[in-house]
């Protein structure tokens, strides 16, 4: 053993084993292994993004199923990368550009300002990886990748142009999810819908026939009023049905419009009548097209009005322009009313603005192996982890929608489409794009620009991001039109962690993309991890101030202590309300297990690593137990890593440690360790000491992986150069060759006097004598074998002595405790004041009796019960036990002094 200093000092540790890690190669997978392997790919962090809570959980998850595995004897391969975060990253550097030199990206053009992103990245875009190297992640780092590699992006052209051949890509004028602030068209997965207090304007149309007679409507959104086309109102409507076929007046700029019948109505919803603005709903653009109504977009891409007609409105902001819109009405006198109205307005991920339902020329792709991938998840050839998602799935895969592939963005993957030049105009307008266009020599699609690329013009948009990241299991591990070894060995993985807001981004489509260009899974289990909230249910956000720095954390706990505070603390399935005293038990845990080393080095600085329990002859219950405990946990342990339930795990390691190890196994045994102990004592307790220990950091590795390190090579565990990452996991049990008998008696005994010591110490504190060492307890009954352990029992409850008298009568108002080893009295004599305790009993009855007669009342009340939370009312019944428990043992503690 080498010197354990007197203070643990994470962050020296952490840094040092790390970079011992990475110079020998520990987390380089050989594909020619002959060990079976084992891989997991990590969801690509965008390349612009910084480590957050939910990463650390994610990546923490992770890193713990690459180590079990390695542990298990598989060959790992954790294959990091980032991706490129199209909206994201080009937001970034135009912000920059226009704060820095106020410029925009067209004053640079497109080649100069991709030079720019790509300087961006490389200053940049290392970051996360940097700060996930400090979590302690084990990634194959040698084979980190990017979506915008070169290789990679071969694979993305591939697919494109193969989808595109198959008549599944197309190009189409359609309504899509606009952003005004990136500018660019969203697939309906980038919209998050989110709950607004609105207002419902009541507004009139003159009838046209019919001068001084309106027709009323409601509408969220009187911006847009000059592209009205049309008022709406359902067939079966009996209040409308005379208004089908008239015209109304449109207020500004002034029109006339038709007023249609049309199912989709909904009469309930404000006066039954609705203004129809294809260009600007998804609704209204339906019914316009089922009734072949005009098309007048009054918004330009930015959301600023578009409409000279009216040139008060025209420029404006469209939430400034609601405002003159409905200024304008209430001049006019057409404005009746204005209600409050909660509704759900999308809004843009990346941008969080609302977004605008606009008409525009994309492409887009009629999704492959729907069918495959839907029955691979629904029949269990994909577990997701917990099974409820599964639903969420099957559900979005039911009403799948065509997936709009491009984006005005400049950084990307640019779409491999080409325009003959002279056709160029004409085809950019096309209302699609076939085959025929190439067969003919106007169109090229292909990975390489056409021969002669002077003659032809490039699409201008780029692909969604997530269209990239849908190959990521297959596309990083091999390029186009290769088999390496890298497949062969590690493909398909074996796990996915992700969070469950990516489900359709991402897990669903992976599964489409990798069935139709591999024909099999691409995983086997998806485990999908916890969202972190703060202590009042929040989602962390930057603006709420709520989401703490990993960094910081780490800075203050350790990385360790971080993975496992936080570990131990997320519940599969449900959500984790992140405070900071969770981690800074980590670290009091990295603390605690550390000082026990510390401890046994004090004892003795040679290592009994090679003790064999079935060897030696001074066992004694507490060593059998303590083996058979180990056992247990390594057995629970697995059991726990099947159902990827990590919470358990950390608890229950942190558990063995503190209670069994520490707090029971220890202190019993700390005799043996004095220097008056007999030598066969003291050999059989650092014996077991350091194979339960040793067995115990092997198992604990994965939560946390420096600190395990550190100590089993200072306490001598692992051989000249070897590294417990690398070590595998012994399936042998610590008592292998103990008789079976033997083992049980030892476990019954122990285990009784440890409830007998537990029992003693509650007693003591009843009578607030907790801190007095001169208490003698008497033992009225007993087993055999009690005056053997009378001395570990007064050691663990902090007594002077516990005595067997047979027959043994105690006197009027001596408190007891029935134990596992019998009935045991604790005279008072000397010890407190009886008059006094009385007194004190006395009082805290009737403080107690108030108590319950204020939660009796509670519960009394039919008002409470029948209008209160069902939970509340749950919470006074729990609170009413509590007290009513409380009062019975005070109770039950004067009669006996009386």
């Amino acid at each position: 053993m080498s010197e354990l200093p007197k203070a643990y000092e994470p962050a020296d540790v952490e840094k040092s084993w790390y970079e011992a890690w990475l110079e020998k190669d520990c987390f380089v997978a050989d594909p020619l292994s002959e060990k079976p392997g084992y891989s997991i790919v990590i969801p690509p962090p965008n390349v612009t993004g910084i480590l957050h809570m939910g990463h650390v959980l994610n990546n923490t998850i992770q890193d713990i199923l690459a180590r079990r595995a390695r542990q298990k004897g598989f060959e790992v391969l954790w294959l990091p990368g980032t991706d490129h975060a199209g909206i994201a990253t080009q937001t970034k550097v135009e912000r920059q550009l226009r704060e820095e030199e106020g410029k925009t990206r067209r004053d640079l053009g497109r080649e100069k300002f991709l030079e720019r992103v790509w300087d961006w990245k490389e200053e940049h875009g290392g970051i996360i990886i940097k700060q996930l190297k400090r979590l302690g992640c084990s990634c194959d780092w040698s084979r980190e990748r990017f979506t915008m590699d070169e290789k990679y992006s071969e694979w993305v052209a591939q697919v494109f142009v193969d989808l595109f051949q198959e008549g599944l890509i197309y190009r189409g004028k359609r309504m899509v999810n606009w952003c005004p602030v990136s500018l660019t068209a969203l697939s309906d997965e980038e919209v998050i819908p989110k709950k607004q207090n609105s207002k419902l304007f009541y507004i009139k149309y003159e009838l046209v026939d019919e001068p001084g007679k309106y027709l009323e409507v409601a509408t969220t959104r009187p911006e847009t009023l000059m592209g009205d086309v049309a008022v709406a109102v359902n067939p079966k409507d009996e209040r409308y049905g005379k208004y089908v076929g008239k015209r109304v007046r449109r207020p500004f700029p002034e029109a006339d419009i038709e007023v249609v019948a049309d199912e989709h109505v909904d009469p309930e919803f404000g006066t039954g009548a609705l203004k129809i603005t294809p260009a600007h709903d998804k609704a209204d653009f339906e019914i316009g097209e089922r009734h072949g109504l005009e098309i007048i977009d009054v918004l330009h891409a930015d959301g600023t009005v578009n409409c000279p007609q009216v040139p008060e409105l025209d420029g404006l902001d469209r939430f400034v322009a609601r405002k003159k819109a409905v200024a304008k009405l209430e001049e006019m006198g057409l404005l009746i009313k204005v209600e409050e109205h909660e509704n759900n307005v999308g809004f843009s991920e990346r941008a969080d603005v609302p977004v605008e339902p606009r008409i525009s020329m994309q492409w887009f792709l009629k999704y492959p192996a729907t069918e495959e991938t839907a029955a691979a998840v629904a029949n269990g050839e994909i577990s997701y982890r917990p099974d409820r998602w599964a639903k969420t799935h099957a559900n979005w895969m039911a009403g799948i929608q065509d997936w709009c592939l491009s984006r005005q963005l400049w950084w990307g993957h640019r779409i491999p489409v080409w325009y003959r030049k002279e056709k160029v105009e004409v085809l950019r307008e096309a209302e699609s794009l076939t085959l025929e266009n190439m067969e003919v020599g106007d169109l090229h699609v292909g990975v390489e620009a056409p021969v002669d690329g002077e003659n032809w013009v490039q699409d201008e948009d780029v692909l969604d991001t997530w269209f990239s990241s849908w190959l990521w299991p297959f596309a990083t591990m091999t390029d186009l039109g290769e088999e390496s070894d890298l497949v062969k060995k590690f493909y398909p993985t074996a796990d996915l962690v992700t969070g469950p807001d990516i489900i359709f981004f991402w897990v669903a489509r992976m599964v489409m993309a990798v069935y139709r260009f591999k024909g099999e899974l691409p995983f086997q289990n998806v485990f999908f991890t916890s969202i972190i909230r703060d202590l009042q249910g929040r989602k962390m956000s930057k603006s709420l101030g709520n989401s703490p720095d990993p960094i910081e954390l780490m800075d203050k706990y350790g990385a360790d202590g971080l993975r496992f505070g936080l570990m131990r603390t997320a519940p599969v399935g449900a959500d984790v309300r992140f405070d900071e005293a969770q981690i800074e038990e980590g670290r009091n845990f990295a603390n605690k297990i550390y000082n026990a080393c510390r401890f046994r080095r004090m004892a003795g600085v040679e290592s009994r690593v090679g003790f064999r329990a079935s060897e030696c002859q001074a066992l004694r219950p507490y060593h059998l137990e303590i083996l058979s405990k180990c056992d247990e946990l390594t057995v629970k342990l697995e059991d726990a890593y099947a159902g990827y339930r990590f919470n358990e795990v950390g608890q229950r390691l942190y558990d063995f440690l503190w209670g069994d190890f520490c707090d029971l196994f220890l202190e019993a045994v700390k005799g043996d360790l004095k220097e008056e102990a007999a030598d066969e004592a003291r050999e059989a307790t650092l014996g077991v000491f350091d194979v339960v220990m040793g067995r115990y950091l092997h198992l604990l590795h994965p939560y946390m992986p420096h600190l395990t390190e550190e100590l089993s090579l200072r306490m001598g565990y692992l051989e000249d150069g070897e590294f417990l990452m690398e070590r595998v996991l012994e399936g042998a049990s610590l008592l292998e060759g103990v008789d079976r008998e033997m083992i049980r008696l030892g476990e019954e005994r122990a285990a009784a006097v440890y409830e007998a010591a537990g029992r003693l110490r509650n007693l003591k504190a009843e009578y607030r004598l907790a801190a007095r060492k001169d208490v003698k307890f008497v033992a009225k009954t007993g087993p055999e074998w009690l005056e053997e352990e009378a001395d570990i029992i007064s050691l663990l409850v902090g007594a002077e002595s516990v005595t067997r008298k047979d027959g043994y009568e105690a006197e009027k108002g001596t408190p007891g405790a029935v134990t596992a080893v019998g009935e045991i009295f604790m005279p008072l004599e000397g010890l407190i004041d009886v008059e006094a305790e009385k007194s004190r009993l006395s009082k805290e009855i009737e403080k107690t009796e108030k108590e319950v007669s204020k939660c009796r009342g509670k519960l009394g009340n039919e008002k409470f019960v029948a209008n209160a939370k069902p939970e509340v009312v749950a919470v006074e019944r729990e609170r009413l036990a509590e007290w009513e428990g409380k009062l019975a043992s005070l109770q039950e503690m004067l009669s006996s002094l009386s």
